[in-house]
């Protein structure tokens, strides 16, 4: 067989079987260095398989989703739910005649750049780092600049669709293809379903403190909301231009998420640590900035707001699990021994 056959069988599969307006691998916009292409895999598929071997997906595993050092084992993690928006965007990609390896591989890539204690992590750094920071314009930092699968150039060097995707699976901006639209709805699906199971678990909502008219709607437990909520999704997208929902259940889901913030996300017991961690997280993030050394950032020893101090700063804090924070902040502010006594 010739290099490469396998590859362009499969790119003509997609041709065939995908519907009008669907991102194709051998079409893509292309990647930002030379790259040779595999005989195997299409382009997006290269992609999802950078992503899941970085090291950056691996220590989301060790990332806060909501609960803040949980006492269970079966609470959400950045990689879980990284994972569930992957299983769900790709069960609607396939539903919808889409590009599935391109969607799975915008899914498994959109919170690479997310700070350790979740959310409340990213609210901290967001009010100390110059300009601002937000968790998918640094997902998109992570897979362009800071990881590195060769010499000749930084980040993963994906395709355009890829990190279009990643950056826009929230915020403001729609994504530019249907793949990159379908992840942005099951993110939303899947925090919203599984922070009401987290927070069941956790003893901090009861079944039957979700809103009556939200259940009515998309169901009474979290598989037949996410069900009905991705058949939504497939019926009202289907032959369409854009990706959406049809407006009973984004009305639903909206109150779904509103509730949470008044319940879970905001005041409640899976927030009890929350102060603690966003402190910590800026005294490092400060800390880093007064001694850049131990950045191995070169040039000014006695620190100070350079452009270069800061943002290598926030890649640091950002890039930390939520043990390595609580190590970190041991080493450099407690006593030694403390944890001894």
């Amino acid at each position: 067989m010739e290099r490469g056959t396998i590859r362009l069988m499969q790119e003509e599969e997609e041709r065939r079987r995908l519907r009008p307006g669907a991102a194709l691998a051998a079409e893509t916009l292309g990647r930002a260095y030379p790259d040779a292409e595999c005989d195997l895999r299409t382009a997006f598929q290269r992609d999802r398989d950078r992503i899941i071997h970085c090291k950056a997906f691996r220590r989301l595993k060790h990332k806060t989703q909501v609960f803040i050092a949980p006492e269970g084992d079966h609470y959400r993690t950045r990689l879980t739910h990284t994972l569930e928006v992957a299983q769900i965007a790709r069960t609607a990609a396939r539903a919808l005649r889409l590009n599935e390896d391109l969607t799975e591989a915008i899914a498994l890539g959109h919170d690479l750049g997310h700070t350790p204690f979740g959310h409340s992590g990213e609210e901290a750094l967001n009010r100390v780092v110059p300009g601002g920071f937000c968790h998918n314009e640094q997902s998109r930092r992570v897979v362009e600049v800071l990881e590195r699968r060769s010499e000749r150039y930084p980040g993963l060097n994906l395709t355009w669709e890829v990190r279009d995707g990643i950056l826009n699976h929230t915020g403001p901006n729609q994504p530019a293809t249907l793949e990159g639209q379908i992840v942005r709805f099951a993110d939303r699906i899947a925090y919203l379903n599984h922070d009401v199971d987290d927070a069941v678990r956790a003893g901090v909502l009861r079944p039957e403190d979700l809103p009556a008219e939200v259940l009515q709607v998309l169901g009474k437990t979290g598989a037949s909301r996410i069900d009905l909520m991705v058949r939504d999704l497939v019926a009202t997208s289907w032959d369409e231009p854009a990706v959406r929902m049809s407006s009973e259940v984004w009305e639903a889901m909206n109150e779904l998420r509103t509730f949470l913030f008044s319940h879970v996300y905001i005041g409640s017991e899976a927030k009890r640590d929350e102060g603690k961690a966003q402190a910590l997280l800026v005294a490092l993030y400060q800390h880093y900035v007064a001694c850049p050394s131990d950045l191995g950032v070169g040039g000014d020893a006695e620190g100070g707001e350079s452009a270069e101090v800061t943002r290598r700063a926030a890649d640091y804090v950002a890039g930390m699990t939520d043990r390595f924070a609580l190590a970190e902040y041991e080493r450099l502010f407690l006593p030694a021994g403390w944890g001894r006594y």
